[in-house]
């Protein structure tokens, strides 16, 4: 075969599995997905045409014993049945489906599944109703068949009709009401094999967590839209709810604002640095030892002390405190002449004083 068709054929393999994926091609059957036959679709119910077509093709007087099947010869499919009541289908649902699916080579597996009615009274309610488990089953990649309204206790006709070769189920004894095992007559028959259970996951450890969390769920489907009455909450429970709600609102929000925070401190860091700098030059131009601050306080100052403290009067030139007047001048200036008198009198020495005041005038005048 040449490159070219070589590369053609993949090409065209490739195109057909994207449109069935797309869902252009819908209705192919499971054995024709060029990829994985098992996921092309969900698995038919037991009254399907599929799932007749395929349960009439099979020969069913051919009985294949428990060492045949191991052994990988057996001459057909080897169609093992597993039952269960699949509410809340989680991993432990589909491990348990995964080793009755690989339980034997060349496995159609068959898995029943219970109705309300019949689970109600055996074992209690459930959270889905029996149309959303059948279909949640279905759904399940290692599932090839689905039996509706499966019976609690499996007798010959029902393993007949359906053509079940071996029913698979983990070991652990389910009694009926004479207190018997529900599979003690497959074990004797050795048609039963037994699978593991899966720890530490189950419905009812999850209808459990749900009731531990009451307050938690509730409060989630209030804030999702869904109303009081829907609850089945109290006016006043609802009201409580909504508001822890709003708290809780409230510290998302600041912690949000803390990561934000967290994320973007080297940021703020090195930008503070870079700003500190210059915030430190401009503290020291403004408020240093020569900054604006001192030299405008320094002008004023000056101006306050010569407001405050204002010139003396101007000297007379050639007074000796005059501007004028210098050293010498100062050395060479004789005292002003001295006031000559009014009246003077050469025979008598009565006045000592050259000179004499008005008001000694007066004296005498009035003498």
């Amino acid at each position: 075969m040449s490159r070219k068709r070589a590369r053609e054929e993949t090409m065209l393999n490739s195109t057909s599995y994207s449109n069935i994926q797309n869902g252009e091609d819908a209705s192919c059957s499971r054995e024709d997905s060029p990829v994985y036959p098992s996921i092309c679709k969900e698995a038919p119910f037991s009254d399907d045409p599929e799932a007749l077509a395929e349960r009439n093709a099979c020969d069913y007087n051919i009985r294949i014993t428990l060492k045949m099947a191991k052994s990988g010869k057996a001459p057909r499919k080897i169609r093992v049945y597993a039952d269960g009541i699949y509410d809340l289908f989680h991993q432990g649902h589909a491990r348990q489906l995964l080793q009755a699916k690989n339980i034997f080579p060349n496995v159609y597996l068959i898995v029943g599944v219970c109705n309300d009615q019949l689970t109600h009274s055996k074992k209690g309610r459930t959270v889905m109703t029996d149309v959303e488990r059948y279909d949640a089953v279905r759904h399940c990649r290692y599932v090839d068949e689905v039996v509706r309204n499966a019976p609690w206790e499996l007798d010959d006709e029902f393993l007949i009709k359906h053509k079940i070769d071996f029913v698979a189920h983990d070991d652990i004894p389910y009694m009926t009401d004479d207190s018997t095992d529900v599979y003690a007559a497959l074990k004797a028959k050795g048609m039963f094999v037994a699978t593991q259970r899966t720890e530490g996951v189950s419905t009812s450890d999850i209808v459990a967590r749900i009731v531990k969390d009451y307050d938690i769920y509730v409060r989630r489907n209030l804030a999702r839209g869904y109303s009081a009455k829907e609850l089945n909450v109290s006016f006043l429970n609802e009201k409580k709810f909504r508001l822890q709600n709003k708290f809780d609102d409230l510290k998302d929000k600041g912690k949000r604002v803390m990561e934000n925070i967290g994320e973007k401190r080297m940021d703020m860091i090195s930008k503070w640095e870079e700003k500190s700098r210059d915030f430190i030059d401009a503290f020291l131009l403004l408020f240093g030892r020569e900054g604006r601050l001192s030299t405008i306080w320094n002008e004023s100052k000056g101006r306050l002390m010569q407001a405050l403290s204002p010139p003396a009067s101007p000297k007379r030139d050639g007074s000796p405190n005059g501007s004028n007047s210098s050293n010498n001048d100062e050395d060479q200036t004789s005292p002003p002449p001295k006031k000559t008198g009014r009246f003077e009198y050469s025979q008598s020495n009565y006045y000592l004083s050259d000179d004499y005041s008005d008001d000694e005038e007066e004296n005498l005048h009035s003498k």
